[in-house]
């Protein structure tokens, strides 16, 4: 396929700034989005054993949030009554503080008595949640960090188009090359053209899916003025598809059943979506108002047979069991939410079960070293070759971009191993273990950045991909300190989940090893008039 040189030069352009502009902010994107879709392994790693983790048996636990209730009427707001256990946790009857700082258990004890715990929850996994869809832009702010994270998938897009096009011309010439040698540019564009061809679909529903979560206030916005004439609101209020409960099916043709005082049991609720959605497995009931005018409890759970969004959900009334919102439930999502479920779907991985989560987990990791590549393609292509004279003075766009490069990139694997670790070294010896999660990410990696410049790009790539190592194998090393000297107060989660952590963990540990030791050889071996060579730093 042949395009105009003069085309083809306005495209290169438009990719080349929209790529560098973007690609540090979806390398945090990306990595970050990486490790959520496993974010309930993490959170499991981080959480502090519990002494009590008793189930609560199903049909008691309409008794327990009655006395519940007496006990902290506070808890009406939001209730929440785990019906699936993790090692984060427990089947219990749970809620939190206004400002989520501690979070309350409630079961029953030995002697049939109300009993309440109380713990910090961990937020390590929001954490990681909120990297993804801001890059960590806007500290506090997530709403203003996911505008921000709307604009940069902008250019994300017009970066994989003008991509394309540039690779069009030469496709099957150099698609399945890859050239590693002394030509470091040619190396890191080969790889980065395979990369972004193969990963070209998966790439294209991030960007469009990112585009519309960021904006979709602007867009309702929008469809009210030129679709609606400013009577959109009118739709919100119509009353969602009536789905009879089959426990109330006598009472159908009725008159609406009247709001009492004592909670329909979660039991029957359960066995009334059990009839209506046969695949949906329940994973917790939420709770929220129960002592307000509009009442509702949402039951949270999976169906691997259906796209979801996070999770499939019914929204039910706590007092009477009626349906109030099915449009979430596997079976009857229809219309506009059947679309947006998709769009949730694919861009979390919320279905296909594990398969899926893993393909995404890779993509997304392939997707980060694509972005890192590009930059490093960028540099290479700016830098000036050696002359007779000696070795020429880099331009301080390129060394300015090698030190951002190796800081961000390298301080964001840094910040986010080392913020799982503190979760347990700091556990009991702060006063709020969420606050120093964060605290400790930012602390890493904007130390990262400036030692990235205070170094030079070349000895700080190196010194940087240790620390990425050592940060990274202490989650392992944790829990087994935890495993072997218990009185350190450190744990070791015995579940599967925590130990794929550990694993994971060391594997990467084992990555990010070898990269530092293939960076130093790169350093004495590589040529002398890169960025990345000793006689440079």
């Amino acid at each position: 396929m042949k395009i105009r040189k003069e085309v083809l030069d306005i495209y290169k352009a438009v990719h080349t700034w929209t790529g560098i502009v973007a690609g540090l902010a979806l390398f945090i994107a990306f990595y970050a989005g990486a490790l959520t879709v496993f974010k309930h392994d993490l959170a499991a790693w981080v959480a502090a054993p519990m002494h009590d983790t008793r189930p609560v048996d199903l049909h008691d636990a309409g008794r327990l949030m009655e006395e519940t209730l007496r006990a902290r009427p506070d808890a009406a707001e939001d209730l929440t009554l785990t019906l699936r256990a993790t090692d984060a946790q427990p089947a219990q009857l749970s809620w939190q503080s206004p400002d989520g700082a501690r979070q309350y258990l409630a079961n029953f004890d030995a002697s049939g008595q109300l009993a309440i715990n109380e713990r910090e929850p961990t937020a390590v996994a929001d954490l990681i949640d909120n990297l993804h869809r801001t890059a960590g832009f806007v500290p506090g702010s997530v709403e203003a960090g996911i505008l921000v994270i709307g604009f940069i998938a902008m250019m994300y897009g017009l970066a994989l188009i003008s991509g394309l096009i540039i690779l069009l011309p030469s496709l099957v010439k150099d698609l399945f090359a890859l050239r590693p040698g002394k030509n470091l540019k040619l190396m890191w564009k080969d790889a980065h053209n395979a990369l972004g061809f193969f990963s070209l679909p998966f790439h294209l529903v991030i960007a469009l899916t990112t585009v519309v979560f960021a904006f979709h206030d602007q867009i309702y916005d929008t469809q009210d003025v030129f679709i609606y004439e400013g009577a959109m609101m009118d739709q919100w209020t119509m009353p969602a598809p009536r789905v009879q409960v089959p426990s109330l099916a006598a009472k159908a043709g009725g008159p609406p059943a009247a709001q009492g005082t004592q909670l329909v049991p979660p039991a029957l609720m359960l066995a009334d979506l059990r009839e209506l959605s046969p695949g949906f497995e329940p994973h917790y009931m939420d709770y929220h108002d129960l002592d307000s005018e509009r009442p509702s409890v949402r039951i949270h759970g999976v169906d691997p047979n259906y796209m979801m969004r996070y999770d499939a959900f019914a929204i039910m009334h706590p007092y009477t069991g009626e349906m109030i919102n099915a449009s979430y439930l596997p079976g009857y999502t229809d219309g506009w939410t059947s679309w947006l479920t998709v769009f949730f779907a694919l861009h979390f991985a919320t279905f296909g079960g594990a398969a899926v989560q893993w393909i995404y987990f890779l993509l997304a990791i392939a997707g980060a070293f694509l972005f890192y590549s590009g930059n490093l393609l960028w540099i290479e292509s700016r830098r000036r070759r050696a002359q007779n004279k000696g070795l020429p003075e880099q331009k301080t766009s390129v060394r300015v971009m090698s030190a951002l490069t190796v800081g961000v990139c390298l301080g964001c694997i840094a910040g986010v191993s080392a913020s799982l670790v503190a979760g347990k070294w700091l556990h009991g010896s702060v006063a709020s273990l969420n606050t120093w999660h964060v605290i400790v990410y930012y602390a890493v990696f904007f130390l990262s950045i400036a030692w990235a410049f205070l170094r030079g790009a070349s000895r700080g790539a190196v010194e940087l991909l240790w620390l990425c190592a050592a940060a990274t194998a202490a989650i392992p090393l944790t829990s087994l300190i935890g495993w072997l000297a218990p009185a350190t107060g450190l744990w070791a989660n015995p579940s599967s989940a925590a130990r794929g952590v550990d694993v994971g963990a060391l594997a990467g540990a084992a990555c990010l090893a070898w990269m530092a030791q293939a960076t130093r050889r790169r350093q004495r071996h590589g040529q002398p008039d890169s960025v990345w060579a000793l006689a440079r730093a």
